[in-house]
């Protein structure tokens, strides 16, 4: 992006964010939003009947998203346009960016100190960005083409993984600086961490595996290996995460092995794999944790799986290359 287009992004973005009027929370819709990276929209849908009740024009190629504590607002990720939408719940609509560094693909919210952490791809780096300001305040340099990031309860610990450089950093956003690497697998992708706070899970695509951290030490305290039924090992590359409030069970998409594997966190033993679409990819559990919705990248379908069964149940279509998914409950 031009010089002179990023100023004017800024400006936009200290302007809307400044004198936006907060609005009204569309409190606990059970709205599912789905992130479509090559028709530039989220999918907005009815929880109840899976219908699509908006289409969300943003801008190009969105990806990772967040919604704000209150949930009036989603912050997505737009990677070719080098900027964070910001959608007003209620209205369904843009209302303001934030501009970030060079192809953001994923981020984390930290509201309590008005921080974002954005993992800017082809920059090689990670933004530290002002929300209301709408400005950056760190630009870190990583190694080549992060991806995954983190920031712990307190706000002292930021991660991200670097995708080329086979590592995950441990950032620190006050000094502006990576304090410390872990090298795991091949190509690590994505985070979930244990709610006892003492482990990160990060995948790692290119070697079919998650890695485990020991958050105490920062060393690498394991691993697991995938491979479904009838799978080849080549096929096997898992990227999206996530863990049940309890910590008691993981879920893993595996990309092009078009399943995901729940696996037992405290003996790390994978507990049964389920089918689902075509480059299975982001992944998200519901509030009540009796849905797990996973979006298939090379399917433009989600699928709907029942966790008290573990059993695939309907899958829906919605935009090209579904990114990710996020629920407003």
């Amino acid at each position: 992006m031009p010089r002179s287009s990023k100023r004017w992004v800024r400006w936009l973005a200290a302007a809307t964010v400044a004198c936006a009027v907060a609005p009204a929370r569309a409190k606990d819709t059970g709205l599912i939003f789905v992130s479509n990276e090559k028709t530039n929209n989220l999918i907005v849908l009815d929880p109840k009947t899976l219908k699509i009740v908006k289409d969300i024009k943003v801008s190009r190629r969105p990806r990772d998203m967040h919604f704000n504590a209150e949930h009036s607002k989603l912050y997505v990720a737009c990677g070719d346009d080098d900027v964070i939408d910001v959608v007003d719940v209620a209205k369904l609509e843009v209302v303001g960016k934030i501009a970030t560094g060079s192809s953001p693909e994923t981020f984390a919210l930290d509201e309590a100190r008005n921080r974002l952490y954005v993992s800017n791809e082809e920059a090689s780096s990670v933004s530290v960005i002002d929300i209301k300001e709408g400005i950056t305040i760190h630009e870190v340099p990583t190694g080549a083409e992060p991806e995954g990031v983190f920031v712990d309860d307190s706000g002292k610990n930021v991660y991200a993984t670097s995708e080329v450089g086979d590592l995950v950093h441990l950032i620190d956003p006050e000094a502006g600086a990576v304090v410390n690497d872990v090298v795991v697998g091949t190509r690590p992708r994505r985070f979930a961490a244990t709610p006892d706070g003492k482990e990160l899970w990060v995948t790692t695509e290119m070697s079919g595996e998650v890695w485990i951290i020991d958050r105490a030490t920062f060393a690498a305290a394991g691993k697991i290996e995938f491979l479904p039924p009838g799978m080849r090992k080549p096929d096997v590359t898992p990227v999206g995460i996530t863990m049940t409030r309890d910590g008691k069970t993981a879920i893993v998409t595996l990309g092009h092995a078009g399943h995901i594997a729940f696996v037992d966190v405290a003996s790390r033993k994978i507990l049964n794999y389920v089918l689902v679409g075509k480059r299975a990819w982001g992944v998200t559990l519901s509030k009540d944790e009796k849905t797990l919705y996973v979006a298939n990248g090379l399917g433009d379908d989600i699928t709907i799986v029942d966790m008290a069964t573990r059993k695939a149940t309907q899958s829906v279509p919605v935009g090209r290359i579904p990114w990710g998914i996020v629920i407003d409950e």
